[in-house]
């Protein structure tokens, strides 16, 4: 599968992932499923909130426990959580091809990468890698 690198952040405080959240809107539009990974406390969720409070959209929480949330204003964003998904069929029963196909929504899945094939080939992955001081390093790479 073809996977490009198309932005990389080097953020040394959250007002600056924050800017960089707010600017991939033009990036990631209706349609977009978009893949977070990066260690606990990395920084996904505060990306996710970061993101939506440019359409207006406040209290994003992590959907660790719910596994989904749902946020609308004039956009609506579907934010999962593979996290405690035990096995695959957790992830059908709770119809998890219906957010994903979505046109008319931008969803964003926390730890992807745990279960990658049942994501859409053609999506995005963001890795954020945090390192000393709270710096962050950000990676968007297109697949598919």
């Amino acid at each position: 599968m073809k996977r490009d690198l198309i932005y990389t952040c080097k953020s040394a405080n959250p007002e600056e992932t924050s800017d960089f959240a707010r600017k991939m809107k033009s990036i990631f539009v209706p349609g977009v499923v978009v893949s977070l990974i990066g260690n606990l406390g990395s920084g996904k969720t505060f990306f996710v909130k970061e993101f939506a409070s440019a359409f207006g959209i406040k209290d994003v929480d992590s959907p660790t426990f719910t596994i989904v949330n749902e946020y609308v204003s004039n956009q609506k964003i579907i934010h999962i959580d593979f996290y405690r998904i035990n096995k695959i069929s957790e992830l059908y029963e709770i119809g998890i091809f219906d957010y994903l196909n979505n046109p008319e929504t931008i969803v964003f899945v926390e730890w992807g990468n745990l279960y990658p094939d049942i994501l859409p080939e053609k999506r995005f992955e963001l890795e954020i890698e945090s390192s000393e001081n709270n710096h962050r390093k950000i990676c968007v790479y297109e697949l598919g």
